[in-house]
């Protein structure tokens, strides 16, 4: 049987949307026939070994991890030195056709470890906190360092995979390499099954309107500045989904902004419930600051959702506007407040946008992503 490892130290339930797009990949490889072995990070609560729907996952303590939350400097900075020793051990016991590493740093450079040492290729895929992140003290753009680290393990990949355009352009804006070893290819998306529900039932009222957003509560989601946009539309009700440092700040913020009453923060809820919730939903806002990606956007995708979203990051390689959502500028709080109201208000428009949404979200079948993979590295032949 072929065989791939995948080296992220990412991997559901620990950390975001990176550990899901590999974890997808992973299964996604594993259908197709193929031996998949994942080393990522371990924390309380979880099995140092064990395998998931066929992929098999090898997690690693790590110094200074502090539960499934967080993720340290200190964590990230030494996963791919105490991993070291699990991937060489399975390297040395196995034939790869191709290490896929995810994340330049931190998991970047044991990718390039094992890859010269056992002559296997390497695909590099990149997510944007690893290349460029605004809103980050320690993105590897801002510091000499980890600049110096980043360039290194892009120089020595086989493959480059940026998930987006906007990626792509900030690794060549900020990084030397060699750029026509580069391929975009978006995140694999994987139909998520949950059962629908009424409004009724999950606490919502049958004529409110309702925008929802999913996503960890730091500062790059730009929840402060949605909250400012709903305290504007006194109409509607804003839901929250997800966890993070700064859940306290954000409630903070509504009650100042006295729309306690409007906006109803989840915590962390189950997948199911997240998909019930979006399906009841009228609007879905992304207001971040800059987005790698978007896997929240092909969630919304998926129950044909009509799309409010900031124009900075990847995510307007998944939003065209007018088409399946509606872009404004990060801040512009009028500009964003009409956008909203336009949808709330203009039935044909968000029918339209329904309707692409759940056509349009076809193409980012896992399996489809997994063979582009395969191709970029020379592989055309998908073993059934």
């Amino acid at each position: 049987m072929k065989r791939i490892l995948i080296i992220n130290y990412e991997y559901p339930p620990l950390g975001g949307g990176g550990g899901v797009a590999a974890k997808k990949l992973a299964e996604a490889w594993s259908k197709m026939g193929y031996c998949v072995d994942y080393i990522t990070t371990w924390t309380v609560g979880l099995k140092k070994y064990e395998k998931i729907n066929g992929v098999r996952v090898y997690r690693i303590p790590v110094i200074g991890k502090r539960g499934k939350e967080n993720a340290g400097m200190l964590s990230l900075l030494t996963f791919p030195v105490c991993a070291y020793k699990t991937a060489d051990r399975l390297c040395k016991q196995n034939s790869y056709e191709f290490i896929n590493t995810h994340f330049a740093v931190p998991s970047g450079p044991l990718g390039v470890w094992m890859s010269e040492k056992y002559g296997v290729k390497h695909i590099l895929s990149t997510y944007g906190g690893d290349i460029y992140d605004p809103t980050k003290k320690f993105s590897p753009h801002k510091w000499y360092i980890l600049k110096k680290c980043v360039s290194w393990v892009l120089n020595h990949a086989d493959v480059i995979v940026p998930e987006s355009e906007n990626i792509r352009k900030y690794t060549e804006k900020y990084y030397k390499f060699d750029r026509h070893k580069m391929v975009i290819i978006p995140i694999p998306y994987t139909k998520v099954s949950f059962a629908p529900v009424k409004r009724h039932t999950i606490g919502m009222k049958e004529k409110q309107k309702y925008l929802i957003s999913v996503g960890r509560l730091v500062k790059r989601k730009g929840y402060e500045f949605l909250l400012d946009v709903v305290s504007d539309i006194p109409d509607v009700k804003l839901i929250i989904v997800g966890n993070g440092p700064m859940m306290d700040q954000l409630k903070r913020k509504a009650l100042e902004l006295q729309i306690t009453d409007r906006v109803i923060f989840t915590g962390n809820i189950s997948e199911e419930q997240k998909f019930q919730y979006m399906q009841n939903a009228d609007i879905y806002v992304l207001s971040s600051v800059h987005e790698g990606f978007g896997i929240v956007i092909q969630e919304a995708m998926q129950v044909g959702l009509p799309i409010v979203s900031t124009d900075f990051g990847g995510q307007t390689d998944l939003i065209i506007h007018k088409e399946n959502g509606l872009l404004v500028k990060y801040g512009n709080k009028k500009m964003m407040k009409n956008a909203i109201l336009r949808l709330l208000t203009d039935q044909k428009m968000a029918a339209h946008m329904k309707a692409v949404n759940l056509k349009k979200i076809k193409e980012y079948r896992s399996e489809k992503i997994a063979e582009k993979y395969l191709k970029c590295i020379g592989i055309n032949e998908v073993d059934e």
